[in-house]
């Protein structure tokens, strides 16, 4: 049975892939009334529109509000939009280039490679202590813990302070889906202030007293005579928290779901656990855990034909370019021996993830002691799907040993 693209559906949230199946029939950019975007649903295209310089993340950069036909946010979400507009994320060139020069600085091959025995060890400790307690909630005791436990090391924030950070993070990523309500804009701002205070004032305690972690390297980045302003290290922070685990939680739970769907393939990795990393990617692409990033069109640009003007704004599918026949054989498949695959689930262009290499740590960390530690492994009960149809993700795995 088909199911119409309605992202506030919870039918389409459960099974996207049947709409964006017949999404990609329609055309290569299909207008969407609703959220008034364009819907770029195909694998080549949205490929190569995250690498288009002719889109933005962001336009005021370029333009004022009233230049681009648009409306600015509203005064009480400022506290949102300062924390969100000073990230990597939704900056262009040439602030974009800045800091994620000086970011890079810090945050190193070197630096992930170092924190990889930190992973095992956090990953093997959560997943003792679940397999003790015979099971349970893979999400709240597993999935969620240890990407938060990592970037916190990562960061240097102290073990008391830790339980405040997913609360915060959850309430700021509401905004990201598509036309979030009042209670999320609302639930948002009070994270940003509550996040951002803090952040103050632990940039102030590394600046008299410096560490070996990422926030006191933000402090002493320096490169041709520029410096992070506080604002942007507070930014970078918040960013590598949200991105760095919102999607790691939801790839842990999506990715284990698909393997209990999947019977034959969880009992092939078990039985060869070295191939955990092309599972991990195979895994990402099958169920991707963001599922559509937009992009604003700062010129006027072509897709299949169709003229997109500027000011317009363009969807990319993530979800259903990570199942296009045309870039993947058998595309709804679920194959972890699968070695041919240009899946697109850490962006692409200049704003792909700087997270990327840290979360395949993790992700090998989580799987390969589960599959070590809980050989029988299953599922209780059929989960239920969170709300949001754009970072995609379950509300709970219960599983049993």
């Amino acid at each position: 049975m088909s199911v119409a693209y309605d992202p506030w559906s919870p039918a389409f949230v459960a099974d996207p892939y049947p709409a964006y199946a017949e999404l990609r029939a329609r055309g290569r950019a299909v207008w969407f009334e609703p959220t008034r975007q364009w819907l770029i649903p195909h694998h080549a295209d949205v490929s190569a529109l995250l690498r288009d310089r002719r889109l933005g993340r962001s336009y005021t950069h370029r333009f004022t509000h009233e230049d681009f036909g648009r409306t600015a946010p509203p005064p009480e979400q400022e506290p949102f939009h300062t924390l969100n507009d000073h990230g990597m994320l939704d900056l262009e060139p040439p602030d974009h280039t800045r800091i994620r020069r000086l970011v890079s600085k810090a945050f190193t091959p070197r630096t992930v490679r170092e924190l990889e025995p930190v992973v095992e060890r956090l990953a093997d400790g959560l997943v003792a202590d679940f397999v003790a307690a015979g099971g349970g909630d893979l999400l709240s005791a597993v999935a969620e813990p240890l990407p938060v436990a990592v970037i916190s090391e990562l960061l240097g924030i102290p073990e008391g302070d830790r339980h405040r950070l997913r609360p915060w993070s959850h309430a700021i990523c509401g905004m990201y889906d598509l036309n979030p309500s009042g209670e999320a804009a609302r639930a948002a701002v009070v994270a940003s202030e509550e996040f951002s205070a803090y952040l103050r004032e632990l940039i102030a305690e590394r600046r008299k007293d410096p560490g070996d972690d990422l926030i006191s390297g933000l402090i002493a980045a320096y490169d041709e005579g520029d410096r992070l302003t506080e604002q942007e290290m507070i930014s970078t922070c918040v960013l590598l928290l949200n991105a760095g685990h919102e999607a790691t939680v939801n790839s842990t739970v999506n990715g284990w779901y698909a393997l209990f769907r999947h019977p034959e393939q969880l009992a092939a990795l078990r039985a060869e656990p070295e191939k955990l990393s092309t599972a991990v990617d195979e895994l990402l692409r099958y169920d991707t855990p963001l599922h559509l990033f937009e992009r604003w069109v700062l010129e006027d640009i072509e897709v299949g034909g169709q003229l997109i003007p500027r000011g317009q704004e363009v969807a990319l599918l993530f979800g259903a370019a990570n199942r296009d026949p045309a870039a993947f054989d058998r595309p709804d498949e679920l194959d972890l021996d699968r070695t041919d695959n240009p899946h697109i689930s850490f962006g692409a262009g200049i704003h792909y993830c700087i997270g990327a290499p840290l979360a395949k740590v993790e992700l090998r960390a989580s799987y390969g002691a589960l599959l070590r530690k809980a050989p029988t492994l299953r599922l209780v009960a059929e989960p239920e799907w969170g709300p949001s149809s754009v970072i995609r993700g379950l509300q709970g795995l219960a599983v049993e040993l």
